[in-house]
């Protein structure tokens, strides 16, 4: 039976969908082809039909992950100035909700640490999502110099990340809410949105 090219395309997202949450919680080395196409409901031997190889899979899958987390932060961003978006954001990334469902998350916080031992596919992906994430906020900033604002952008994006996952890694459930509510007010004073007294007591976003 030849398929449309739609049905092509339907098929591939839909084992995009299932490969870049699988990716996001297992880590890419112990992500197996036929779990994903068996979330995705497809058989295993239509596998090479949309990729060459696992590797070019996860690189996909980490690729669809930044595209569906840009195009969420740029819903977030219609209508708002530039300084209500990025306070948005940071409440929306540095956040419990955020912490809570890796899955749907932003592929830098859950797979930074597995990236040194991937391929080509998935370092470039992984790449120009940073680079992406980055120059978003850069665009944003109104703090600083112009050209010092990429530099900014990036060692805020670090600072984003490695607060989510950090909340992630810690087993108590009262410090991990700390940590994210004090990164929150940490990284909006560095974007110049708020002053900083006492940033535990801003309540964590809710799930």
């Amino acid at each position: 039976m030849r398929y449309s090219q739609t049905h092509k395309e339907e098929t591939r997202k839909k084992l995009l969908d299932a490969a870049a949450a699988a990716v996001r919680i297992q880590g890419p080395d112990r992500v197996a082809v036929a779990e994903v196409m068996a979330q995705a409901g497809l058989t295993h031997g239509g596998f090479y039909a949309h990729f060459k190889s696992k590797d070019e899979m996860v690189g996909a899958a980490i690729g669809h992950a930044f595209d569906r987390s840009r195009r969420r932060f740029q819903r977030l961003g219609e209508g708002r100035s530039d300084t209500d978006y990025l306070s948005a954001f940071v409440d929306n990334y540095v956040s419990a909700a955020h912490r809570d469902a890796p899955e749907r998350g932003c592929p830098i916080a859950t797979l930074s640490n597995d990236l040194p031992r991937q391929g080509e596919p998935a370092r470039a992906a992984f790449d120009a999502g940073v680079k992406s994430l980055i120059s978003s906020i850069s665009g944003r900033l109104t703090v600083g110099a112009a050209g010092d604002r990429d530099a900014l952008a990036g060692s805020l994006v670090a600072e984003m990340a490695g607060a989510v996952a950090l909340a992630r890694a810690v087993s108590d459930r009262e410090f991990s809410d700390r940590l994210l509510s004090d990164a929150r007010a940490r990284v909006k004073a560095r974007m110049g949105l708020t002053d900083v007294s006492s940033p535990s007591d801003i309540p964590p976003q809710k799930a």
